[in-house]
């Protein structure tokens, strides 16, 4: 199994739109790719919650039966497009897979 942890934090403003609308977009976009390909075990989509520590807006907790199944997610057609949006109201992106 690989573990697929992606975090980013978004824009104050980009793309006409406030940091929490386009974490609320960017969340809907991730949330809608939950069940695209066979093998994915776990897909959770989190944003920052007030209350709780966080230096980050919003995550990705997913788990996949192996690489072959995280490669189809990644090429995946609706899952490139929306690479753009993403990468045009982030300021940053963390990522981590690994295998257990």
């Amino acid at each position: 199994m690989i573990k697929h942890i992606v975090f980013w934090k978004f824009k104050e403003h980009a793309e006409g739109a406030t940091r929490a609308e386009n974490t609320a977009k960017a969340r809907a976009l991730l949330e809608a790719c939950a069940n695209l390909v066979p093998g994915i075990l776990k897909f959770e989509v989190i944003t920052a919650q007030p209350g709780c520590e966080t230096t980050e807006d919003l995550a990705l907790y997913s788990e996949f039966v192996d690489q072959a199944a995280l490669d189809a997610y990644q090429n995946h057609p609706q899952h490139v497009a929306l690479k753009p949006f993403i990468g045009a109201t982030r300021d940053t992106r963390q990522c981590m897979d690994y295998v257990v």
